[in-house]
Formats: structure tokens, sequence, C-alpha cells
């Protein structure tokens, strides 16, 4: 793939700091990101995910969901000559599940 087809994207963590540029094809799923961003995680942040799930993208005030590509999370504002997207990552663990399975009921009375 042509270099200039590569969408340049960085990562903005809770902190104000940013992971990247990193250089993604149109074709990379939001799933895609996520794994990179799990392995390029600063290791000195005290919060971190634990997998790739356990991380929410944010770009132009919306979730991206993991099917999506980046060619179509790309907003008119990433048309801009060498711009780079900054998207926004935030931990959120995945819930466990109790350990009988079932839900959790709680007692108003």
């Amino acid at each position: 793939m042509p270099e200039e087809d590569l969408i340049e994207v960085k990562f903005r963590l809770f902190d104000g700091s940013d992971v990247g540029p990193f250089r993604f094809s149109p074709a990379s799923t939001v799933a895609m990101l996520k794994e990179r961003i799990v392995a390029e995680w600063p290791k000195d942040k005290k919060i971190a995910p634990k997998a790739a799930n356990d991380v929410k993208l944010i770009s132009a005030g919306k979730i991206l969901e993991n099917n999506r590509t980046v060619g179509q999370c790309k907003t008119p504002f990433g048309e801009l000559p060498n711009g780079v997207i900054t998207m926004h990552a935030v931990v959120q663990p995945s819930v466990g599940k109790s350990k009988s399975g079932g839900f959790l009921l709680l007692d108003l009375w």
C-alpha cells in the first residue's frame, strides 16, 4: 500500500499524554487499533488495560465499534494534509461475572 494512503493516528490517554502516532491502513479495524494500544501502553501508568476489550476508543465524540474500519471512522477534519487523527483511549475494564453466574439482587426494603 502506498505510504500516502496510510492514516496516521495517535492515542490520547486519561492523563493527557499521547501514544503514537502510528500509521494504519484504512482497512484496519478498530479492534486492531485496540490491540496496538494495549501493546504500546506505557508501563509506568497506574491505570492500564489488560486486554483490548478493556479499551474504548473515542473519535469526534463517538465511541468506536470494533468492527468499524479506520477509513470509516475518518472525519472531514482528518482530510487535512499530513493531519494526525487523535483518538481518546479510555480504560474501562470488563465487568466480571459473579461466581454464581446469576444476577445481583438488591433488597431495597
